[in-house]
């Protein structure tokens, strides 16, 4: 998934022509606490409410403002994860898109980006979660599908974390299976150390199943 399958036209940019309180307006209206601010097709920067605020430019013309603007952008092409490296490391609330011509082709907001991300890493597909640590040399996402595939499994989704300070990694599979037992037998049988799991294990629904059994009994 690239950056300009993330725009949406639901937010426009400001012009230099529009004024501080337009722009915080705007920022209220659309619930971001940055814009893009535009020349016809030059990107600017981007004006954040605090700037607005903080120089008191309420009734000024934002062209017309001493503004230090930001100009952090993606270029369409980029993928996905640069886009949502960027929109962290920088803390923003919106990513301006520009073409390889350098003109500004549209804007993209972080909650649309986080949706576009659920979507990515299949969190709405039904199944469980298994985060696995181990040293990094040790990591082989080979082994790990061989063994989530021999438990009649899918991975839908995966990604690794580098801890700080460490030569260790988190692994984080999402399967298309919520009884994850058996595959957690498994990684337990050849060693590998599983950080955390969520999942519905069959003994769990049993269990429920008995309880309920048990209370339709004595509401007779």
């Amino acid at each position: 998934m690239l950056a300009k399958d993330l725009i949406t036209d639901e937010i426009p940019p400001l012009k230099t022509s529009d004024t501080g309180l337009m722009a915080i307006n705007w920022m209220e209206e659309f619930k971001v606490s940055q814009l893009p601010l535009v020349e016809k097709h030059e990107y600017l920067g981007l004006i954040s409410d605090t700037d607005i605020l903080d120089l008191n430019i309420t009734d000024q013309e934002l062209g017309k403002s001493k503004l230090s603007l930001l100009r952090p952008f993606v270029y369409e092409s980029q993928h996905i994860y640069e886009v949502i490296k960027l929109a962290s490391s920088m803390k923003l609330s919106v990513l301006p898109v520009l073409n390889t011509q350098e003109h500004y082709v549209g804007i993209i907001p972080v909650i649309s980006l986080i949706h576009h991300f659920a979507t990515l890493a299949a969190t709405r597909e039904p199944g469980g979660i298994i985060i696995l640590e181990m040293n990094v040399h040790d990591y082989s996402m080979t082994q790990v599908a061989q063994i989530v595939e021999g438990n009649d499994a899918k991975i839908l989704s995966s990604y690794v974390n580098s801890l700080a300070d460490s030569t260790k990694i988190e692994v984080t599979l999402k399967l298309n299976k919520a009884d994850l037992s058996a595959i957690l037998q498994t990684f337990y049988r050849y060693n590998y150390n599983v950080k955390a799991s969520f999942h519905q294990s069959e003994f769990s629904d049993d269990m429920k199943n008995r309880f309920d059994s048990f209370m339709n009994y004595i509401n007779i």
